[in-house]
C-alpha cells in the first residue's frame, strides 16, 4: 500500500515542479520586458525619441532663386538658371568598382576619385554638382542603381567678363564669393523656407507637422552701371593696355553731380563662369580695393587746397628753379627746366618744383585738413566689398621730403576710386558725392522696396575756385599742354595727365622702370557730364600719362558722350543764342 501511494505522488510533484518552472521563467521573462520599459521610456526615454524623431522626420526646405542683377536699363547681369547634379547612395550600388569606371569615362573624371565616394558609408555623396546636358545624358543612359540626379539652381553671366570684377561671382552652394554677389548676398540669397514632414521606411512623404516657416525674401539689384557704356570702357582699356604692352589697367566713368558710376572697368578680365580657371589676383575690384602713388593727378586736389587757402591766386607766380630743387637731402627735378611760372602754368605743364612750392606756401596743416576733406586716407563707404583707405600719413609725422613730394602725387596713395571722386567734386562745383554702384532693389514681382539716392559728403570748395580749377584744367588740354591728346572736338575738356614711379620693393627708392601713368578729367567742361579716370600701370612703350592715358580717356568719353545723346558745346551755344534773339524778339513786339 505505502509503495503504490509513493508511486501516485511523484507524477504530482513533477507536475507541481513544471508550474512552479514555468511560471518563474514567465515572471523573470515579464520583469524583465517591465524593467527594459522602464529603462527605454523612462531612464532613456528623450534620447530615444530624439533618434527616432531623425528617422521618420525630415526638414522639408525649399531655397527661393537667388536674385537677378540688372544693369541700369534692366538687361541682365547675373541671373539663375536650372542644371543637374549627379549623386549617388552608395548602398544601393551593388558593384562600386564598375560603377566607378563606367561614371569616370561619362563625366572625365578620376576614377579612384569616384570609386571612394561609392565606398564611403554614407548614404549620399555627390559625384559631380552642375553637370552639363552632354554629361547628364552620358550617365542617364548607363541606367546604373543608386545614382540619381538632383536639380539645383546655378549662377549664371550671360554678358561673360563685362563687368566681371564688379558683379563677383558665387560658389558651387550659391553663396556670393566676391563683387556685389558677395556684399549684397543676404539680399540676393535670401533664406530658405522650410517645413518639417514625416516619412515612411522607404522615405516617402506622408503628412507635414507644424507651421511652415517662411524665409527672408529675396531682391533683385539695379545697377548704375550702363552695359554699353561699361563696353566702351572696357574695349578702350584693353587696347591702350595692348598697345602699350602694360601689365593691367583700370577705368572709371562716374557723373560728377550724382556718385552714380557708369562704368567701372579692368584689364585683364575673367569670366565669373568659370572663375576658378583664372588666377585670384584677377578676381579683385582692383579700383577700389589697390592703391598707388598717383602721381601728378594729385596736382589738382593740392592746387584747390592753395586756391581755398586764399594763399594764391590763378596768376600767382613761383621761381622753378630752373629744373632741380634741394629739398633738405633730397633734389626734385622736372621734365623740363623751367624759371617762373604762373599758378595756372605749373598745372598746365605738370612742374614738381611749382607744385610742391605751392605747397609750401599753404602749409602743410592746411593742407592736409584739406586731403582729408577730399576723402584720401579713408574709406568712400562705396557698396562693394574690399575698398582700401589709401595712406596719407598724419601730417605730424611728415619729413620734409614727404610734405614737398605729397604736393606732386608720391608719399601717398590712393585708390582710382578716391581720385575720380575728388575730382568729381571740382567738376561738381565743389560738393564731394558718396559714389555707388547700386541704386534700386525690387522684389520678386519687380516692386521697388529700396531706392539709394546721391549723398552729398561735404563741399570741399567753393563754387568760385571750383570754377577757376576747370578753367585751369581746360589749358591742360590745349596746346602745349600735357594732356593735348585728350582733346575732343566739338566738346571743351578739362583734365590731367598723372605719371609716377613705382616704388621699388628690392632696394628701396623708386624704380627706374616701372610706373603708372593716369589721366583723369570731365566734359563738357562746362555742364559736366561725365568724368573718365584712365589708370595703365606698367606700360613699357612709353610711361607718360599723356601719350599712353590720355587716348585711352578720348575714346571713352567721346564713345559715351555720343551713346548718352550728350549736344556738342557748340550747337548748345548756338541753341542758346538763338533763344536769347528769340526773347529779344518778343520782348520788342510785346
Amino acid at each position: 500500500m505505502m509503495t503504490r501511494s509513493t508511486k501516485k505522488s511523484n507524477p504530482l510533484k513533477w507536475v507541481r515542479f513544471r508550474v512552479i518552472l514555468v511560471g518563474t521563467v514567465f515572471g523573470l521573462c515579464f520583469a524583465f520586458l517591465v524593467g527594459r520599459a522602464f529603462q527605454l521610456q523612462i531612464l532613456e526615454g528623450e534620447q530615444l525619441k530624439t533618434k527616432a524623431a531623425v528617422q521618420y522626420k525630415r526638414a522639408l526646405n525649399n531655397r527661393p532663386e537667388r536674385g537677378t542683377i540688372y544693369d541700369r536699363n534692366h538687361a541682365e547681369l547675373a541671373s539663375s538658371i536650372k542644371v543637374a547634379s549627379i549623386c549617388a547612395y552608395p548602398e544601393q550600388i551593388s558593384s562600386p568598382r564598375q560603377t566607378a569606371s563606367a561614371l569616370a569615362r561619362a563625366l572625365n573624371l578620376e576614377r579612384d576619385s569616384i570609386l571612394g565616394k561609392l565606398s564611403s558609408s554614407k548614404n549620399f555623396v555627390w559625384i559631380k554638382r552642375h553637370a552639363d546636358p552632354t554629361e547628364v545624358s552620358a550617365v542617364r543612359k548607363l541606367d546604373v542603381d543608386g545614382i540619381d540626379f538632383v536639380t539645383e539652381s546655378r549662377r549664371f553671366y550671360p554678358l561673360k567678363n563685362l563687368a566681371s570684377q564688379v558683379i563677383g561671382f558665387c560658389g558651387m552652394d550659391g553663396m556670393g564669393l566676391e563683387g556685389l554677389e558677395f556684399y549684397y548676398d543676404s539680399f540676393l540669397n535670401g533664406r530658405e523656407n522650410s517645413r518639417t514632414v514625416l516619412i515612411d521606411a522607404l522615405g516617402r512623404g506622408f503628412t507635414a507637422k507644424g507651421p511652415f516657416h517662411e524665409g527672408k525674401p529675396v531682391y533683385n539689384l539695379i545697377l548704375t552701371i550702363e552695359k554699353n557704356i561699361q563696353y566702351i570702357a572696357e574695349q578702350a582699356l584693353s587696347e591702350g593696355v595692348k598697345k602699350f604692352w602694360a601689365k593691367s589697367g583700370t577705368a572709371l566713368v562716374i557723373v560728377p553731380r550724382t556718385g552714380e558710376i557708369l562704368a567701372m572697368a579692368h584689364v585683364p578680365r575673367f569670366n565669373p563662369n568659370a572663375f576658378s580657371q583664372y588666377e585670384p589676383w584677377l578676381w579683385r575690384n582692383r579700383a577700389i580695393t589697390d592703391s598707388f602713388e598717383p602721381g601728378s593727378t594729385f596736382k589738382i586736389l593740392v592746387a584747390a587746397s592753395a586756391l581755398e587757402s586764399g594763399a594764391c591766386t590763378p596768376n600767382s607766380e613761383f621761381y622753378c628753379e630752373n629744373g632741380a630743387y634741394r629739398i633738405g637731402r633730397n633734389v626734385v627735378h622736372d621734365i623740363r627746366p623751367y624759371a617762373t611760372l604762373s599758378f595756372q602754368d605749373i598745372l598746365k605743364y605738370s612742374s614738381n618744383i611749382g607744385a610742391a612750392k605751392m605747397g609750401e606756401k599753404v602749409g602743410s596743416a592746411y593742407l592736409y585738413h584739406k586731403l582729408k576733406e577730399f576723402g584720401f586716407g579713408d574709406r568712400s563707404g562705396i557698396d562693394c566689398p574690399g575698398e582700401t583707405r589709401g595712406s596719407l600719413l598724419p601730417v605730424g609725422r611728415w619729413s620734409e621730403i614727404d610734405a614737398g613730394a605729397i604736393c606732386f602725387g608720391q608719399s601717398v596713395s590712393v585708390s582710382a576710386l578716391q581720385i575720380a571722386a575728388a575730382v568729381s567734386a571740382i567738376a561738381n562745383d565743389g560738393f564731394l558725392m558718396k559714389p555707388y554702384l547700386v541704386q534700386e532693389m525690387t522684389d520678386v514681382q519687380g516692386r521697388v522696396v529700396k531706392r539709394f539716392k546721391p549723398t552729398v559728403l561735404r563741399q570741399v570748395v567753393s563754387s568760385k575756385n571750383a570754377r577757376r580749377l576747370t578753367r585751369m584744367m581746360e589749358r591742360i588740354v590745349e596746346k602745349g599742354g600735357t594732356g593735348v591728346r585728350a582733346a575732343l572736338k566739338n566738346y571743351k575738356v578739362a583734365g590731367k595727365t598723372g605719371t609716377a614711379q613705382k616704388a621699388d620693393p628690392a632696394g628701396g627708392g623708386y624704380s627706374d622702370d616701372r610706373y603708372i601713368t593716369s589721366f583723369v578729367g570731365f566734359v563738357p567742361a562746362e555742364r559736366p557730364e561725365i568724368l573718365v579716370l584712365v589708370v595703365i600701370d606698367e606700360p613699357q612703350k612709353s610711361h607718360y600719362g599723356g601719350v599712353v592715358a590720355a587716348p585711352v580717356f578720348k575714346r571713352i568719353a567721346r564713345e559715351t558722350l555720343r551713346h548718352l545723346k550728350v549736344p556738342p558745346e557748340v550747337a548748345v551755344a548756338q541753341i542758346a543764342t538763338m533763344q536769347m534773339s528769340s526773347e529779344a524778339v518778343r520782348g520788342h513786339l510785346f
